[in-house]
């Protein structure tokens, strides 16, 4: 090989490598975008429409939210942790691609305020690392349409992804928040961080 046919190669592998590197920070900074861009325009049509009230001679009905209503990716809930200063808007779904717009609520759990189990998963990185300052006693605030309703920090676990217990309904009304960890591990982590927390009130019906 000549001098210039490996000078040529030289520069073409640079090319490359460039054109990967900015492909890579493209799709990291996307990572990072998205989730951001949607929880503000969340913010700009929170809070939904409320169902509308009954007539006056009717006797009113139990607040419920109607799940039929909901769709993966609409934004069913706001979720707050007071002391940790941290906001998101909750999507309905936790597949891949819905988790990239926020943190989502699992389908076929319980809503916020219900009784039973309701399950929320978020990104580490891009939603809910703030969860690695949570402390036992925490207040959580999820709010829909019709309500709004309380939840105690009551502790928090470590589990392997197999660990499937705080997925399981209840016959109470809990929250777990899930999460993955090490908070700071590089690449898909090994482990899920999951909190707990039990109803505080007050509380809505169920479906």
């Amino acid at each position: 090989m000549t001098r210039k046919s490996r000078r040529r190669l030289i520069v073409l592998a640079s090319c490359v490598l460039l054109a990967g590197g900015i492909l890579l920070l493209l799709s990291g900074a996307r990572e990072l975008i998205w989730p951001w861009w949607h929880q503000k325009q969340a913010a700009k049509v929170w809070p939904p429409p409320a169902p509308k009230a009954p007539a006056p001679s009717l006797p009113s009905p139990p607040k419920t939210l109607d799940h039929s209503l909901f769709h993966r990716g609409d934004t069913v809930a706001k979720l707050t942790i007071p002391r940790l200063g941290g906001e998101w808007y909750i999507v309905e779904g936790t597949e891949e691609s819905t988790l990239r717009l926020g943190p989502g609520h699992m389908t076929g759990t319980a809503f916020p305020g219900e009784k039973g189990n309701c399950v929320i998963a978020g990104h580490r990185d891009t939603q809910f690392r703030k969860l690695k300052d949570i402390h036992k006693g925490d207040e959580i605030v999820l709010k829909t349409s019709i309500g709004e309703t309380r939840y105690k920090v009551t502790g928090w676990e470590i589990v392997k992804p197999t660990n499937t217990a705080s997925l399981q309904d209840t016959p109470n009304a809990v929250l777990n928040l899930i999460t993955c960890y090490p908070f700071y591990y590089v690449g898909n982590a090994p482990n899920r961080f999951i909190v707990h927390a039990e109803m505080a009130g007050p509380e809505v019906a169920g479906q």
